[in-house]
């Protein structure tokens, strides 16, 4: 899996990228959209759940008029993808759902694994007492948006069931309530995934065009986006916003201009929104002309101690002999 340039050049905005303290107010050009542009991004979700945007061009929407997006507060928008491609780990979902499924849910012990084109679905059902079963099926995007997996074949206790029915008298819809876990439907044979529902944020939407097993991974494709590795493995790894308002930290950027870039080569640039502070702290940070940010990230797995509580004191700034904290000194030495 390798990262995609967009068929769209980026613009560039005429207007330079401002950083003021964080508001919750916008205004003007802040209630643009920020445009968002993505190659080769492991996404950590929280800590169960991991996206890997292979390259996406797109929006952060808002999803409170008054209320930035902000890297801290991932319910606050969502990503309205236009084009790209998007893989999600099959186990990864699989665990996922077993540790965020309520008590009363159906199915449990979700055990989910790839078939060549197809998807195998391993769990228990309760009915009188605990049934292992099992469920193939083939994926598709549907026309509105959403996941579909088709069931072609149903086991109970390894013995196949004719059609939705059979000796124990389990039906598709014994298997998963809609009440129990948000985003799930069944209709028919067919059990409907609404993922922005369903995963955690921050939530992503978009027009489907492919829904498919590429192993070990389930990967979505939103609009006409091509996917050539040959192509992907000239980018870097990088998250790039542009215009609108975004909020990190204290900081709310007006015009946005920033650019988080992995430092470390790696296949995937390893990106947690729930610690993202910490990679930023231990990057290197440099200003544009045009008052934008780029922000050389290292590797998440490589994490120094955190040094963002080394900041100065009032005892320092009241004393002109103290010296320069040392990583500001050997920057200071090496220009």
């Amino acid at each position: 899996m390798r990262r995609q340039a967009s068929s769209g050049a980026e613009s560039s905005s005429g207007n330079a990228a401002s950083i003021t303290p964080a508001s919750q107010t916008s205004s003007g050009d802040d209630l643009a959209p920020t445009l968002v542009y993505a190659h080769n991004i492991m996404l950590r979700k929280g800590p169960d759940f991991r996206i890997y945007i292979v390259w996406i061009s797109g929006r952060m929407v808002r999803t409170k008029q008054n209320v930035n997006p902000s890297f801290d507060e991932p319910d606050s928008f969502i990503l309205q993808i236009d084009k790209g491609v998007i893989h999600a780990n099959i186990g990864d979902i699989g665990k996922y759902l077993n540790y965020t499924a309520a008590q009363d849910t159906p199915l449990k012990n979700i055990d989910i694994q790839p078939e060549g084109d197809l998807v195998k679905i391993r769990g228990t059902v309760k009915k009188v007492i605990p049934l292992p079963i099992e469920i193939v099926g083939s994926l598709a995007a549907t026309p509105d948006g959403l996941v579909r997996l088709h069931v072609q074949h149903i086991s109970v206790l390894k013995v196949p069931m004719k059609g939705l029915l059979g000796t124990f008298d389990v039906k598709l819809s014994d298997l998963v309530h809609s009440t129990n876990v948000a985003g799930v439907n069944i209709s028919g044979n067919d059990i409907i995934f609404d993922t922005e529902k369903l995963l955690p944020p921050p939530h992503i939407r978009g027009q489907l065009t492919t829904v498919r097993v590429k192993f070990p991974d389930i990967e979505v494709i939103y609009g006409n986006a091509p996917n050539e590795p040959t192509k992907l493995a000239q980018w870097h790894n990088f998250l790039r916003f542009r215009n609108g308002a975004l909020n990190f930290g204290k900081l709310t950027m007006h015009h946005a201009d920033l650019t988080m870039i992995d430092a470390a080569d790696e296949p995937w640039f390893d990106l947690d929104l729930v610690n993202y502070q910490n990679q930023l702290v231990n990057g290197d940070t440099r200003m544009t002309a045009q008052a934008g940010l780029e922000i050389y990230m290292p590797s998440l797995k490589n994490q120094p101690a955190r040094k963002a509580g080394q900041s100065v004191s009032l005892e320092w700034l009241k004393n002109r002999n103290s010296s320069l904290p040392a990583d500001v000194a050997k920057k200071t030495k090496a220009q």
